[in-house]
């Protein structure tokens, strides 16, 4: 609701702005109305006040009275009862005096309205964090993913370290490696060989990683900055906001070739997870990206081989259309890849052409 002195001022600022020129329409949205409500406001060339404080408006029946909410009140400062939540109150008033004040939902109803609602105990207040950046990205090298996971060691609690980085938009892997323990320096180490290998030194690039102590190193940021590459961090405790990397250490721990029983080496687990990054990159098809494999993906070479595909469909479909109740198979190309894109405000990673340009 807005007050008679501030309309009376709004219309003083509008009528001023009209009379230098301005369009109605554009001056009300200046002050964040419609030209309907300022046209309501000025009926009748009077401004009219808004009636609705102004309205009688009945107590329901079964309102609690101001005898009982200062019960309520009472009750709740009790020695006994100071440190309870109201479900907790309400039912020892049922055991212990035989009575019902109250539901729970009135208690707390009470307690807001009287500004008594607050945190306790020694436990940290509950935090509401905001939402990851969206990242967009329409081509090869511009968004990364990388995480660290357990890989079996030969014995009950040894394990091995296995950190990779994969392309979100080809889902090719673009780094990896196995490690006797995880560290900052490791990771680093992990991020300069896979920026060689892919040749974009200088280029921007966003990675992202979840917030384990081995991606928000000292070194490792220094090394982020130095090459010019956005660091990107999923909120505390949601492994949801990292679901790339999530997704590619399910299908490496779900190979029917993954040694159940461990590696017993380091070189043994280096071994492994090399067989499998040449065969997730060149041969796996990913159902993500129109089942291709990500290194077709990766190179460009996408585009064709769906293209093949949908003329092979189109022509088993004329051999045979008694068979296709339909359309065929959607093989266009997959377009544009988001990371976390439930965010409103999206950013988009421009190509590096264009960004120069």
């Amino acid at each position: 609701m807005i007050s008679t002195p501030d309309r009376q001022r709004a219309i003083a600022l509008i009528e001023e702005a009209r009379a230098q020129g301005a369009r109605l329409e554009a001056a009300c949205r200046e002050l964040g109305i419609t030209a309907r409500t300022y046209q309501r406001w000025t009926r009748d060339g009077e401004l009219r006040e808004d009636q609705r404080p102004l309205v009688d408006r009945p107590v329901p029946a079964n309102a609690l009275t101001p005898a009982e909410k200062q019960e309520i009140l009472d009750v709740c400062h009790r020695p006994e009862y100071a440190s309870l939540p109201p479900e907790q109150i309400v039912v020892r008033l049922f055991d212990e005096e035989q009575r019902y004040l109250a539901s729970p939902s009135s208690f707390y109803r009470v307690l807001h309205k009287h500004r008594e609602m607050v945190h306790r105990g020694r436990c940290k207040a509950p935090q509401r964090r905001t939402k990851p950046t969206t990242y967009q990205t329409s081509a090869p090298n511009q968004v990364w993913s990388w995480d660290c996971t357990w890989l079996g060691g030969p014995i009950k609690g040894q394990h091995y370290y296995l950190v990779m980085m994969l392309d979100i938009y080809s889902r090719k892997i673009t780094g990896w490696e196995v490690f006797l323990a995880e560290s900052a320096h490791n990771s680093r180490s992990v991020l300069e060989r896979a920026v060689l290998a892919e040749q974009i030194i200088g280029q921007p690039l966003v990675l992202h990683a979840d917030n384990g102590s081995p991606f928000k190193g000292a070194t490792l940021l220094e090394k982020l900055h130095e090459l010019g590459i956005t660091p990107s961090f999923s909120r505390p405790r949601v492994s949801n906001d990292n679901p790339y990397s999530e997704a590619l250490f399910r299908t490496c721990k779900y190979r029917p070739c993954y040694p159940g029983d461990g590696f017993a080496t380091v070189d043994d687990a280096r071994q492994w997870v090399a067989g499998f990054v040449q065969w997730y990159n060149h041969e796996h098809r990913h159902s993500g990206i129109r089942l291709v494999t990500p290194a077709q993906r990766h190179a460009g070479e996408d585009t064709e081989v769906l293209a093949k595909r949908h003329a092979i469909n189109q022509a088993a479909r004329e051999a045979n259309p008694a068979r296709w109740s339909g359309k065929t198979r959607n093989w266009t190309p997959v377009g544009t890849v988001s990371l976390n894109p439930e965010r409103e405000l999206q950013v988009t990673v421009a190509e590096p052409e264009k960004q120069a340009a």
